[in-house]
């Protein structure tokens, strides 16, 4: 397996992002069969893990501690904290120290390697999140930070305090707003950028289709480019993705991974997936190399294409009140 450096932490090229081991993506596998998918995938070369205290209310920690304890010492272990609110600037502090000694006890760990601040709400300056992050830096608790789905400015302010290790957002071949300032930003600053849902929650995998049904707290129900109308309008990307894998000798999902590597060295995305063939199919896009002039061919031809539909926190939030 190939690594990168997010700053000073060296992971794998390619993580394994752990939600869907616990909620939101509708009924999964048990408990011991996912312990095994995730120390699999380290087997394969995985050490990226990458975990949120908010993932099933806390047991998607507790999961990812089990399967990785025998190997802890071995791998970069991420997981983010919620504060919201307008605390004062020590009742904050009070705060992460509470959510982040949650979070050790449920991963069975006594540092975190990468700690995201999950969502940067603008009722708490984060410059006041940036200095708590540095003093749990210089106490050992935690080996490196970042901000998920943060502004540039954001990103720029908080870096100027206490340096960022990783900033999380979605980015993938269908969303790539990021690419506008939060990626140069990153660039400017020895940043690293992790995707989240660097597969369009599974729709670049070309195993999906405008029949394909969705149950339970599964967020392709609310997400709109699930919709039947969607689904059909975007076939061009899978077709462009389909080709393309035929002439790599590779699959639709590995040529979506291996573009956004080839992009920049310290992009790692954390695809997640509950089934043994796509991590291995997942993690295997590391070594897909695209030439200069094949990269070049895929961003011609995506500037052709429209997508239609997207992935927002309100139309997720929508699923609360479905059955």
């Amino acid at each position: 397996m190939h690594t990168r450096k997010l700053r000073d932490l060296t992971v794998s090229a390619v993580g394994l992002g752990t939600m869907g081991f616990s909620h939101g993506y509708g009924p999964g596998v048990d408990d011991q069969d996912a312990i095994a998918l995730i120390r699999q995938a380290h087997k394969l070369g995985c050490t990226h893990f990458d975990t949120a205290e908010g993932y099933g209310a806390g047991e998607n920690e507790r999961l990812v501690g089990r399967a990785l304890a025998p190997v802890r010492d071995q791998v970069v272990l991420a997981t983010k904290f919620f504060v919201g609110g307008s605390p004062t600037r020590d009742e904050l502090g009070r705060q992460i120290r509470q959510h982040l000694h949650a979070s050790l006890q449920r991963l069975g760990t006594d540092h975190v390697d990468l700690y995201y601040q999950h969502r940067v709400p603008d009722s708490i300056p984060v410059e006041d999140v940036a200095a708590v992050m540095g003093e749990l830096l210089t106490e050992g608790t935690i080996l490196g930070w970042g901000q998920s789905q943060s502004t540039a400015e954001q990103i720029r302010r908080a870096h100027a305090v206490t340096p960022l290790t990783a900033i999380q957002s979605e980015y993938s071949i269908m969303e790539r707003a990021v690419e506008r300032d939060v990626i140069p930003t990153c660039a400017q600053l020895g940043i690293g950028f992790v995707p989240f849902s660097p597969l369009a929650s599974g729709f670049l995998s070309g195993t999906l289709d405008a029949n394909s049904t969705y149950t339970g707290d599964d967020v392709r129900r609310v997400i709109t480019r699930f919709e039947k109308a969607n689904v059909e309008a975007n076939q061009p990307l899978l077709d462009l993705l389909t080709a393309f894998a035929r002439e790599k000798g590779a699959t639709p999902a590995q040529i979506s991974l291996a573009w956004m590597l080839h992009k920049h060295g310290f992009i790692a995305p954390i695809p997640g997936s509950r089934k043994l063939e796509r991590i291995h199919e997942n993690l295997a896009a590391a070594d897909v190399e695209l030439t200069k002039d094949e990269h070049a061919r895929i961003e011609a031809a995506l500037a052709s294409i429209t997508i239609h539909g997207d992935r927002t926190d309100a139309d997720i939030a929508k699923l609360r009140n479905l059955d």
